[in-house]
């Protein structure tokens, strides 16, 4: 696409988001809870209008060129993440679950469950590649230098009976093949001496021939004819590509190629700008600085001869941490104190007439507190309000920088994609006064100590400090460090050697497959509680892990969130996700797993030392993720007796603080995955990890997806045909999870089934065999989890509103049936 694509994709992305912007204060007013459906649906509209710019900010700020656009498309598209972070909280706070059935509104808005999908910023990887690949680097390194030794301790001696058992299977299995390829030509002779013995005895006339002839060319026509008109319906539904299609993705193709050109593009103009600020900040300081200072200069001089004239003394010169001589010119010139002068003259008459008046109004505001507090006793409590944003001062600077400098621009005057010199000189402009203001005001308060001296031969009147507000001390110990003296460098191998730090299998988010839930309001309307599909699942990784660790921006404007706990049976690819959110954001991978933490760095301060150098190098080397596999067993209720020598929960109290110690900007995350959250304690759980996810067994809709796209992925280039029912392969498997499905799939489509599949096409009856011998996931042991489930505190909430609503609707439904009667 060209220039002018990306430039009226960003006109039309500030078109949207000066819509949503005006709505953004209506959110700030209370709703009462009656009214708690609307405020969930303006919520829900306002997070797809993010959803949808953030994906537009994406697709511009990765493929546009000009270095000064692109600074502002990075403000907006961090601003509009972390709004769209903003959101996703309130809407929990709201529907008290971390699932949302936002059907409805995409139905309102004539959107699909593709607007649904979190867009996660190229960004991310793309300006940390090169930080990755040493990271890589540095971690294969380690690794080859111990492959000798675990190759030694993995290496198992066969005994001579187990070597002689593996020689004589090969050689029967040998044996086997050589007879049964001897045995298939002796029959095949047999046969060929068979029909010609056959053909001798019977001799068909030509009539006879020419009908067997006709039935089979008349039958092969026919069913050519069908199959055509099958494949032209299909098409026309939409179930097959179309020729026509098949041109238009290859036309698409084509034109994404050009998407690496534009990057080296963008760092070659990223250079050319880089040199021009250098340049243009020489320039400046070299031309106009000696100007500016002088003006400045006099300026401040002229300030405090007019100060002394009217009130008989010098004023105090502006500290630099109140900005300085510019406080003077914005706020402190001389007439604007004579003024202000007047205007307290005129001030103290008026207080005295104003207290009379004070004294009427506050008796007519208690009679109005009365009738509120009666009111307030018949209505019911305001319970919805959105909390103050820290994104939305962003994004409006971001729109107004575009509106007064690029809106009305056009790209003729640079065609080339080159940045603008006249507004850079006016940024470099103001960072030089900012600059050389600094030292005027150095000489400046020298030269008013000397004017003090001289004229009024007074000394230097201290500053006043401010006084100290009184109250708790704000703010967090700083931990001590353990290890002052040891290098980042060595403490990162060291913990690669011991087996913390893993290399984590790459795979990205899109790589976990699931449909979304498309009967959620539905089952809202029936007071039913929504089970998360594997699409929502996918969804809430990515706004809680991927989104907040990919950026340090996002990180400290999007509401804090340290941990998060993955519940799910076996199967669900609870680490898979695990490890797509490292993929994603190129984070490191730390196993605190209770079985891997076993036997490392014993002693009585050794749990201490080792939380403390995993979170001392996950600061250092951002982004981290701090994984804790059965992590039920760090908060166990009990020690089973054969786990009492393992001790799991000796990192538990060292683990918690150093949690704690993590602050906006930390971009590190604590990831738990456990299968039986029952044997843990529940309070200590739920106050850990400040996100639960439950994962249940996979509906249909993600069952269907599944077959698919894992039939697809494990044969490359196989095709789906009608004779694969691949509908009841999604029924049949229902209670399997994706673990399940992935395996059935890999033991069916081995090579030489791959090979055959021209002549033989693949049977739903081949994937159900291998499936049965399959343990699936039985409803007890999912409805155990899900009791566990509702005893978090989230779902104690979910079940408490719920359960106050149906008592509702029961009271609703007997008025209504006392009524009739």
């Amino acid at each position: 696409m060209s220039e002018g694509t990306y430039q009226r994709l960003w006109e039309a992305s500030h078109e949207t988001l000066e819509l949503v912007l005006e709505k953004e204060p209506s959110l700030l007013e209370p709703v009462p809870s009656r009214e708690r459906q609307s405020f969930q649906y303006r919520i829900s509209v306002l997070y797809l209008y993010y959803l949808g710019l953030l994906r537009r900010f994406n697709l511009a700020y990765d493929q546009m060129v000009q270095p000064q656009k692109r600074r502002l498309l990075r403000r907006l598209l961090d601003g509009v993440a972390g709004r769209v972070l903003e959101l996703k909280d309130e809407l929990v706070r709201v529907d008290l679950c971390e699932t949302h059935c936002l059907d409805r509104v995409l139905q309102d808005l004539k959107l699909t469950p593709a607007d649904l999908e979190v867009p996660i910023p190229k960004y991310f990887q793309l300006e940390q590649s090169s930080a990755m690949k040493a990271r890589q680097q540095m971690l294969a390194e380690i690794l080859t230098r111990l492959e000798p030794l675990i190759s030694q301790e993995n290496l198992r001696v066969l005994s001579r009976t187990e070597a002689l058992i593996i020689v004589q299977s090969a050689e029967r299995a040998r044996q086997g093949r050589l007879r049964a390829t001897f045995m298939r030509e002796i029959r095949k002779e047999e046969e060929r001496d068979r029909r010609i013995r056959e053909n001798g005895r019977q001799k068909f006339s030509q009539d006879q021939g020419a009908i067997v002839i006709q039935k089979v060319w008349k039958g092969y026509l026919q069913r050519k004819r069908i199959e055509q008109d099958r494949r032209v319906e299909m098409e026309f539904i939409g179930m097959l590509p179309s020729p026509n299609q098949t041109a238009r993705l290859n036309i698409l193709a084509q034109a994404f190629m050009g998407e690496e050109s534009r990057r080296t593009r963008q760092v070659e103009k990223e250079e050319e700008f880089q040199e021009a600020l250098g340049k243009t900040h020489e320039s400046l300081t070299e031309t106009e600085g000696p100007d500016m200072k002088e003006r400045m200069k006099d300026q401040i001089r002229q300030w405090f001869i007019e100060c002394h004239a009217l009130t008989g003394r010098f004023p105090d010169y502006p500290d630099e941490a109140a900005g300085g001589s510019y406080l003077i010119f914005a706020d402190k010139t001389p007439e604007q104190v004579r003024l202000e002068l007047e205007a307290q003259a005129q001030e103290s008459r008026k207080k005295d007439q104003e207290k009379t008046k004070e004294k009427e109004k506050e008796k007519k505001e208690k009679k109005k507190k009365k009738a509120k507090e009666e009111k307030s006793k018949k209505e019911p409590e305001v319970m919805f309000k959105v909390l103050p944003s820290k994104s939305i001062p962003v994004i409006n600077a971001g729109h107004e920088e575009y509106t007064s400098m690029w809106k009305s621009r056009y790209d003729n005057k640079h065609p080339s994609q080159n940045f603008d010199s006249e507004t850079l000189r006016e940024e470099k402009r103001k960072q030089v006064e900012i600059e050389i203001r600094a030292q005027v005001d150095e000489l400046m308060r020298q030269e008013l100590r000397n004017l003090r001296l001289a004229v009024d031969k007074e000394e230097t009147r201290p500053l006043k400090s401010p006084k100290k507000k009184g109250g708790k001390k704000s703010g967090k110990k700083k931990e001590k460090d353990l290890t002052p003296d040891r290098t980042v460098d060595s403490l990162f191998e060291e913990l690669v050697v011991i087996g913390l730090i893993k290399k984590s299998v790459l795979v990205t988010l899109n790589d976990y497959i699931g449909d979304c839930l498309y009967l959620g309001s539905t089952l809202t309307l029936a007071n039913k509680m929504p089970m998360p599909s594997l699409f929502d699942i996918r969804q809430n990784m990515a706004l809680y892990g991927v989104l907040r660790l990919g950026s340090h921006d996002i990180h400290t404007m999007a509401p804090h969130v340290r941990s998060i706990l993955l519940v799910g049976p076996s199967g669900m690819g609870k680490k898979m996700l695990v490890q797509a959110v490292c993929t994603e954001t190129g984070a490191n991978l730390f196993d605190l797993s209770p079985d891997n933490v076993m036997g490392k760095y014993p002693g009585k301060n050794g749990a201490q030392l080792l939380v403390h150098i995993v979170f001392k190098v996950a600061r250092v080397l951002q982004p981290s993720v701090i994984w804790i596999g059965n992590t039920e067993k760090t908060f166990y209720k009990k020690i089973p007796k054969e786990e009492r020598k393992m001790d799991p929960k000796r990192i538990k109290k060292d683990l918690m603080k150093a949690t704690r110690q993590l602050s906006p900007g930390d971009r590190v995350m604590l990831i738990g995955t456990t299968e039986r959250p029952q044997l843990a304690e529940m309070k200590g759980l739920c106050r850990f990890y400040e996100r639960i996810l439950f994962i249940p067994r996979p509906d249909y809709a993600s069952r269907y997806v599944l077959w698919k796209r894992m039939i697809e992925n494990q044969g490359m280039g196989v095709q789906l045909t009608p004779s694969l029912d691949i509908s009841a392969l999604a029924r049949v498997s229902d209670g399997y999870t994706p673990g399940h499905i992935l395996q059935s799939v890999q033991s069916v489509l081995t090579e030489r089934r791959l090979l055959q599949l021209t002549k033989r096409p693949l049977v739903a009856s081949e994937f159900v065999g291998h499936l049965a011998k399959l343990n699936p996931v039985y409803r007890e042991e999912e409805e155990s989890l899900k009791e566990w489930f509702f005893k978090t505190p989230l779902g104690k909430k979910n079940m408490k509103f719920t359960k106050e609503q149906l008592e509702a609707e029961e009271a609703r439904l007997a008025k209504e049936k006392k009524k009739k009667k």
